[in-house]
């Protein structure tokens, strides 16, 4: 009986360390980009393997959050959205938020919103349940990944170096416009990984 009883146990020990392990994943740089589909703030449907062979940016977002509140009050994010366009890079903001916590609007709020902040996006996707910035480990917002032409992760981190909600202090370093300009000149990643910043996902 003692055997059978540390046996049980022993199993309900693995499935609980399972369990964690999966809400926990981190992409890794280096390896592929877990693949997903999502809806669009307009109901359009998008997977990870439509953008094949281009670049990808992925954006963790919430428009309530202070730090992203600075990136977009400061015109920095917007910046980056339309130069990553003009090299034909997709860049895609995702919103985990869950119904009912800070950052999660209703379709219609967000395309208003979008336009007020004049962000340029391809698409916000809506992540309510969570499960693509559980598969990604995206922790906070902003968080950024990139995502290169063969499916690769290439960064994975924080958008800058100042990880601060004041708009008076300016980034020495914009750690995605330096991956994407290394990557895209045919170079490695100088620095591929940095710990993100911001206010946490509220899943």
């Amino acid at each position: 009986m003692k055997r059978k009883a540390f046996v049980m146990a022993a199993l309900s020990l693995a499935l609980v360390a399972a369990n964690v392990s999966t809400v926990q994943a981190d992409a890794l740089v280096g390896q592929p980009a877990p693949s997903f589909t999502a809806a669009d703030t307009n109901g359009k449907s998008h997977a990870l393997t439509d953008f094949k062979g281009k670049y990808v940016v992925l954006e963790w977002t919430n428009y309530d959050c202070p730090f992203v509140v600075k990136q977009y009050s400061t015109q920095a994010m917007q910046e980056m959205q339309k130069m990553a366009a003009g090299k034909g890079v997709v860049w895609l903001s995702v919103n985990s938020s869950a119904a009912g916590k800070q950052g999660n609007y209703p379709a219609e709020k967000w395309n208003t919103l979008v336009k007020e902040k004049g962000a340029a996006p391809k698409a916000i996707l809506l992540d309510g349940d969570g499960k693509i910035g559980q598969l990604y480990g995206a922790k906070t917002t902003p968080h950024m990944y990139i995502i290169n032409p063969e499916g690769k992760l290439i960064y994975n981190g924080a958008i800058d170096d100042k990880p601060t909600t004041d708009a008076a202090t300016k980034p020495q370093t914009n750690y995605v416009a330096a991956a994407l300009t290394e990557a895209m000149a045919g170079k490695p990643v100088t620095v591929a990984t940095t710990r993100p910043y911001g206010c946490s996902v509220k899943y």
